[in-house]
């Protein structure tokens, strides 16, 4: 009988894919790709270690020919693969329908070397009639896709392996640049200097609440005298004066408070009323850059947590593949959008015609589909099985793609005018006439029907020459604000613009960038790290043309060219690494040229300090003031929540300083001091001297400003951890705060210890113990939110206490990164450490950087387990 084996990526999509299949198909995951460059030393044949470019993975005396090898923890993988290709009579390459997937395929052409009939089986969708469609239109290898896949895969690791390593040499270990990667620092950093070299500006206003038919609308001072009054935009960011050549008013507190009073005096009249309709259509479908933006601003997810997530929607069969440039939808997708459109929302609210769009994304490729719901007919979100975020996101790409078929939102604008004394008044209103693609969709909100209500601004009937009441009036003070950072959809979108990078790599690109120490993520915004003001700084000195968005988006095209056949990619190499200006040739010749003592410091021109680059992260050096009145130099722990954009005299002068003194403790009679370290600011009782115990200290919570902190807070934070009681199962409770926020400690005996995080309206002064008792009593959950069904603590030896958590995909073993998936089966009762052990040990035996098998508890329990088994 044929038997035909199935080669995809992942075993979910494994799973999703064989439900569709004959029952002489057999399914096999390759885990990703089975091959690579070598990560590192290791990992390189011997055969060729003492050559030089084996460093780099590449041979760039031979035609830049790939060394490949098998990843230790992929021999597995491709001994069961070629196990299971011995039994079969065809081989189907089912690998993701993009140049990665094509390139999948060729390295398992090339390892397995298949001696059946083997085709390539593409599909965007994982829908039954997709898989059969799939079967009959099977296709050879496409070379092209591979050729531009391995070029930009040589052309990444050329570009990282030569200028990495400077970086570890001029600035710091660890580091690393990339085509992208170091474009994306750039942009990140000039908007930080954009904000240091922001000057605030300040102005008044006046506001104004009006009345008319008892309905209430605001109105603001637009002119006066026919000149108007100047606003935000009207300011240079870099000065804070007046842009050159407006002539707007600066309206001053004395001039504004005193039109105040004269406007006491005046009659309120309607100069002007203007009504324009307008209408508003609906937004494309999702691509890969605009889900990643949209599930960043609507549901706070990173572009890796967004990728990762539609990830597993495709490979279980609810959308269509989600790296793609197109916003175009295929005639099953429309009459699917339009049938959902019709039975949700009524005839009335359908477009006219069916609705097509077209990309204006720069190098828009692989334009197969756009991102849509899976099927001739969508699955609403309340009809699946979903939850958490797969089903926030999946509800997005189904509003999405349905109100791209709905009719167009119709509005009325509604400006009014209004004369009083010298003044000028302005209001605007906005009516929504019929909602159109609104009751679906509106970009940016999570709530259309709630945003339908936010978008209305309702004004009264107004005629001209009508007299309004006057309900209120004020001055109103305004600063300028400086330029936003960039949020990861901001950063996204600016390189989609610029044709940087391909969209499906955004997601890892930012990940690079926050891991490395580039770049933190607070409040949804990405503010660079002085690591990345003096790499940044490197980069542009030496090599200009690497970090230059238009030099990277050419660069972007060329790849492109190649995979369409347009380009040679052997000569581009050649030009780009071995040509009169190539990168080796630029590396070499300016690698003696660079200080790297000059790029291990950032200089500010307003600050009277430089920040200096080390292995362990920045510090501060400057002068301050001693008790002289003299000027010595002082060096100071920067703070890591501390960013160059925030920087200012003031926290200079705090944290060289040295300690500040709060106070006294009226209990022990000790000096409390605030100070300032790596992790932040933090309160100390007492001072350090190398023959006294090491003094009692506590972090400052990020509530807590320390340019008003008292003493009692400082005493307050340096009670914990406060005694609540005795537990009545024995031990004692404390209240304290750690890394993670406040929290709870059962401290059961010497070894062991229970924790829970306090809840939002506890107060973790005054909690008491039958309330902490209440709060122990409670479910554990994992930092995930996960319940923690069991917990063995900590073993002997080992870093990190091994549990059982609930997540969202079953029960699973967790020691610290690692995760074991535990069978639906699993006895919880009988199940012990020592079962946990022998799981972990075999998920962990391939991995180089384990430290189980070093662990002689862990050998010693899995060595017995084993003979047992035995």
């Amino acid at each position: 009988m044929d038997h035909t084996l199935v080669i995809v990526e992942s075993p979910t999509k494994a799973k999703t894919i064989r439900k569709f299949l004959p029952s002489n198909y057999e399914v096999l995951a390759s885990m990703g790709h089975v091959r690579d460059l070598p990560k590192g030393a290791a990992e390189i044949p011997a055969s060729v270690k003492k050559e030089k470019w084996s460093r780099i993975g590449v041979n760039t005396t031979e035609d830049f020919e790939p060394l490949y090898i098998v990843p230790k923890e992929k021999k597995k993988v491709v001994k069961d693969l070629k196990n299971a290709l011995k039994d079969a009579t065809q081989l189907l390459l089912a690998t993701d329908e993009d140049r990665e997937g094509e390139s999948i395929s060729w390295h398992l052409m090339q390892i397995l070397k298949p001696k059946i009939p083997t085709r390539r089986m593409v599909f965007h969708e994982i829908t039954k009639k997709a898989i059969n469609k799939a079967l009959d239109e099977t296709r050879e290898i496409d070379m092209e896709l591979v050729q531009a896949q391995e070029t930009r895969r040589i052309l990444d690791r050329l570009f990282g392996y030569e200028l990495s390593p400077l970086l570890w040499k001029k600035v710091a270990p660890r580091l690393s640049a990339g085509r992208v990667q170091s474009v994306s620092v750039r942009l990140l950093v000039k908007k930080e200097r954009e904000r240091r070299a922001f000057k605030k500006a300040s102005y008044w206003g006046l506001k104004a609440s009006l009345l008319k038919d008892n309905i209430s609308f605001e109105s603001k001072l637009f002119s006066l005298d026919d000149q108007k009054i100047s606003n935000g935009s009207d300011f240079d960011e870099k000065t804070g004066n007046l842009k050159k050549g407006n002539k707007s008013l600066i309206l001053t507190e004395d001039r504004a408070k005193s039109l105040l009073k004269n406007l006491s005096k005046e009659k309120w009249k309607v100069l002007k009323v203007e009504k324009k309709p307008t209408i508003r259509k609906p937004v494309p479908p999702f691509t890969t850059s605009t889900l990643q933006q949209e599930a960043n601003r609507k549901l706070r997810l990173s572009a890796r947590e967004t990728m990762r997530c539609a990830q597993g929607l495709y490979e279980k069969g609810f959308i269509t593949y989600m790296r793609t440039d197109s916003v175009h939808l295929s005639e099953q997708a429309i009459r699917a959008a339009r049938e959902c459109v019709n039975s949700k929302y009524g005839k009335e609210y359908l477009s006219s015609s069916a609705r097509q769009f077209n990309s204006n994304a720069r190098n828009a490729q692989e334009a197969h589909e756009a991102i849509r719901p899976a099927g001739e007919v969508f699955k609403t979100p309340n009809d699946t099985d979903l939850s958490g975020r797969d089903l926030s996101l999946y509800e997005l790409i189904w509003k999405r793609t349905v109100a791209s078929q709905m009719a167009e939102a119709k509005l009325t604008m509604i400006n009014a005018e209004i004369e009083v004394g010298e003044g000028l008044f302005k209001s605007s209103g906005k009516s929504i006439d019929f909602a159109g693609f609104f009751r679906a969709y509106v970009e940016g909100s999570d709530d259309p029907s709630a945003s339908l209500e936010q978008q209305e601004v309702i004004l009264p009937d107004l005629t001209q020459g009508s007299v309004l009441e006057v309900d209120s009036k004020e001055a109103t003070y305004h600063e300028t604000k400086s330029p936003a950072r960039y949020t990861e959809a901001a950063l996204v979108k600016v390189l989609e613009k610029e044709g940087i990078g391909r969209p499906s790599t955004y997601a890892s690109i930012i990940g690079t960038i926050v891991d490395r120490g580039y770049a933190n993520i607070s409040s949804n915004s990405l503010s660079p790290t002085f690591t990345a003001f003096a790499v940044t700084a490197l980069l542009e000195e030496h090599f200009p043309d690497l970090v230059d968005t238009t030099f990277t988006a050419k660069m972007e095209s060329s790849l492109d060219e190649i995979s369409s056949g347009n380009l040679e990619w052997l000569p581009y190499l050649e030009t780009f690494y071995k040509g009169k200006n190539g990168l080796e040739v630029k590396v070499q010749k300016t690698e003696g040229d660079i200080d790297g003592k000059a790029y291990r410091q950032v200089d500010f021109d307003d600050l009277p300090c430089v920040v200096r680059i080390g292995s362990n992260g920045p510090w501060l050096e400057g002068v301050k003031i001693d008790e002289s009145g003299n000027e010595i130099q002082a060096k100071g722990n920067l703070p890591m929540d501390i960013t160059p954009g925030d920087l200012d005299k003031k926290k200079v002068d705090q944290i060289l300083s040295g300690p500040s003194d709060l106070g006294t403790d009226p209990k022990t009679g000790e000096q409390v001091f605030l100070r300032f370290g790596p992790y932040g600011p933090y309160v100390q009782l007492g001072n350090t001297e190398e023959d006294k115990a090491k003094p009692r200290r506590a972090s400052l919570p990020k509530e807590l400003k320390t340019d008003d902190l008292t003493l009692l807070e400082a005493l307050e934070l340096l009670s914990l951890p406060k005694l609540l009681g005795e537990h009545p199962e024995g031990g004692i409770v404390e209240a304290d705060r750690g890394r993670f926020g406040p929290y709870i400690k059962w401290i059961k005996n010497e070894d062991e210890s229970e924790n829970r995080s306090l809840k939002k309206e506890d107060d973790v002064f005054k909690v008491d113990l039958k309330r902490a008792l209440e709060i122990l009593a409670m479910p554990k959950l994992g930092r995930g939110g996960q319940e923690v069904i069991k917990d063995f603590g900590k073993p002997k030896e080992l870093k990190d206490k091994i549990q059982i958590l609930n997540g969202r995909y079953g029960l699973y073993i967790k020691c610290g990164k690692t995760n074991v998936s535990l069978p639906k089966d699993t006895d919880l009762e009988k199940f012990t450490l020592d079962n946990a052990l022998v799981l972990l040990e075999e998920k962990m035996k391939d991995k180089k950087s384990s430290g189980f098998k070093k662990n002689k508890v862990i050998s010693k329990k899995t060595s017995k387990n084993k003979k047992s088994k035995k």
